[in-house]
């Protein structure tokens, strides 16, 4: 992974056809995907159970970008090394997850991933001050974490401009997960953001036998995007 701050679309596979995972994974990188973004839940620290390193490690093979890895479970660190060798380039953990996310983030460097945090949206932009540093990204969650298809929560773009200020010249990525669709992702995108999550905005209407769709939906967004600074 190189940095820079030009706005990437990592479609979300929560929203992808679980019976093809690879062909999906391939269909939307062809069609102009970034990054795909993967949601790992435990059914414990969000109310629902997905994906674990078993199939992270079978789709890795059909993605040639950057598999961008979202662990919303509690504990974090037990899993870490099995999500590393699954094949995740980042690895992003929820600071409301345990009491000790900068050993979380420590563990998460030694495995060889980019260390990511999360922010739920209860959880001010301040709580990872003392962690700006030792992390390569921030994940701004802009609905609950849990489930797909949730409204934005547009309280948390004042949250995303705080973070760009605390941030500065540093390169971490500035993620927003939730909600994230044509009409969300400008404002995000001028707030700071560089990284747009999108599940059901870049999968809905298509299929991997009709994969146009995706790729309309995804420049539909990345257009959006970019053209708050046209």
């Amino acid at each position: 992974m190189t940095f820079d701050r030009k706005i990437k679309i990592a479609p979300s596979i929560l929203s992808a056809d679980f019976a093809n995972f690879g062909a999906e994974c391939e269909a939307i990188e062809a069609q102009g995907a970034d990054w795909v973004h993967v949601d790992v839940m435990d059914g414990h620290f969000v109310p629902n159970i997905t994906f674990g390193p078993a199939t992270c490690a079978a789709i890795r093979p059909h993605i040639k970008g950057v598999m961008d890895v979202h662990l919303m479970i509690a504990p974090v660190d037990p899993y870490i090394e099995a999500f590393a060798k699954a094949g995740a380039d980042v690895i992003t953990a929820h600071v409301e997850a345990g009491p000790h996310v900068h050993r979380t983030l420590q563990a998460i460097r030694a495995a060889g991933a980019k260390a990511g945090i999360a922010l739920n949206p209860g959880t001010p932009a301040s709580a990872i001050e003392p962690l700006l540093d030792m992390i390569d990204l921030v994940c701004v969650m802009t609905v609950n974490p849990g489930f797909g298809g949730q409204k934005f929560i547009h309280s948390q773009i004042e949250k995303v401009e705080q973070l760009r200020a605390l941030i500065g010249e540093r390169p971490i990525h500035i993620e927003i997960d939730g909600g994230v669709d044509p009409t969300t992702a400008p404002l995000v995108a001028k707030a700071g953001a560089d990284v747009l999550v999108a599940g059901s905005a870049v999968f809905k209407g298509g299929s991997v036998t009709n994969p146009n769709v995706y790729g309309d939906n995804i420049k539909a967004i990345r257009a959006a995007a970019q053209g708050v600074w046209a």
